[in-house]
């Protein structure tokens, strides 16, 4: 089953269940997957890796203006945002935990031969590709930036 069916059924789930919040951040999933499926040069089906993309960006979008809101002192807006967060995160493939990211970038740091901070252009091309999805690129940067300065 493809995200964008997996994504109509849950919405009529969600209208069953009549959860308004649910409802809402599975709309917004629908829109941007059909936007993206829209735009010039598309192929009109979106791959796994362009939908995890999207979906992290979705996440990403949430949390930062969770983040903003937080900072703001709007709680209201601030719960709205981090349960589409929420909603949006359960697509996406499992992230991956400080150890576990640790480990991996360690294993293409010694891959790629690289040997300290100057090399970090060559680990992070790599390090993204391989972990799109299931890692942060911040998280990925801040690691990758520790691990080659030791």
């Amino acid at each position: 089953m493809s995200l964008k069916q997996q994504i109509d059924a849950d919405i009529k789930q969600a209208m069953l269940a009549k959860n308004k919040d649910e409802l809402k951040a599975l709309r917004a999933i629908k829109s941007m997957i059909l936007l993206a499926e829209t735009d010039k040069g598309s192929s009109g089906e979106l791959s796994g890796d362009a939908e995890m993309k999207l979906l992290a960006k979705a996440v990403k979008q949430r949390k930062d203006s969770a983040a903003i809101y937080k900072e703001q002192g709007r709680e209201d807006l601030y719960a709205v945002e981090m349960a589409e967060a929420e909603v949006i995160e359960r697509y996406l493939p499992k992230q991956l935990t400080e150890a576990e990211l640790k480990q991996e970038l360690e294993q293409i740091i010694a891959q790629v031969g690289a040997s300290g901070p100057q090399d970090m252009g060559k680990v992070m091309g790599v390090a993204s590709k391989a972990l799109a999805g299931r890692a942060e690129g911040k998280a990925i940067s801040t690691m990758v930036k520790t691990l080659l300065s030791q």
